[in-house]
């Protein structure tokens, strides 16, 4: 969804209230990819500041789904997101550069609500994502998951220096 914003940045005091809707299905970010489930139409409210430059503030809660990060069992949470930003248009090629840099989803007169959205979900995303705060994760031989069953792996350490020994102890098992 794309706001114009033109009559915002040349009016000083004028006041626009718009009803942002996120359109994408899905973020990636990082080796992550988090499926959006629920996203809620939100108000993003501008004010223009006089010098070519406006405000913006609003709220929004997105539903997330993505897989734990120890057992890959899908798991559902809830991301708030909070805007409260001053923008300022494109001017000529110098500030363009910087001003792309520092917000991406503004081209020239135009919010970019998409762009803005993932940007602050960036931002706001936990660094790893469990299904529980006790989660043990997935076996690391066989693939079974812990929390549900457990496995008959050896979970001792390998050290393959030392397998001549261990042919020893298993034939000794065997008389």
């Amino acid at each position: 969804m794309l706001i114009h914003l033109s009559e915002l940045f040349t009016r000083e005091g004028k006041r626009e209230v718009y009803i942002a809707r996120f359109g994408l299905s899905s973020v990636a970010f990082g080796s992550g990819l988090y499926e959006v489930v629920q996203a809620e139409p939100f108000e993003l409210v501008f004010t223009g500041l006089g010098g070519r430059k406006c405000s913006m503030k609003g709220d929004s809660s997105l539903v997330l789904r993505t897989p734990c990060a120890r057992c890959l069992e899908p798991v559902t949470f809830s991301c708030e997101l909070h805007f409260d930003q001053e923008l300022t248009p494109d001017q000529d090629g110098a500030a363009q550069d910087a001003d792309q840099e520092k917000e991406p989803y503004l081209n020239g007169c135009e919010l970019d609500v998409d762009q803005l959205v993932c940007n602050e979900l960036i931002l706001s995303l936990p660094m790893r994502v469990l299904c529980r705060e006790d989660c043990k994760g997935i076996c690391n031989r066989c693939g079974t998951n812990l929390n549900l069953r457990t496995c008959t792996c050896d979970t001792g350490p390998f050290d393959p220096r030392m397998s001549v020994f261990q042919e020893i102890f298993n034939e000794m098992k065997e008389v």
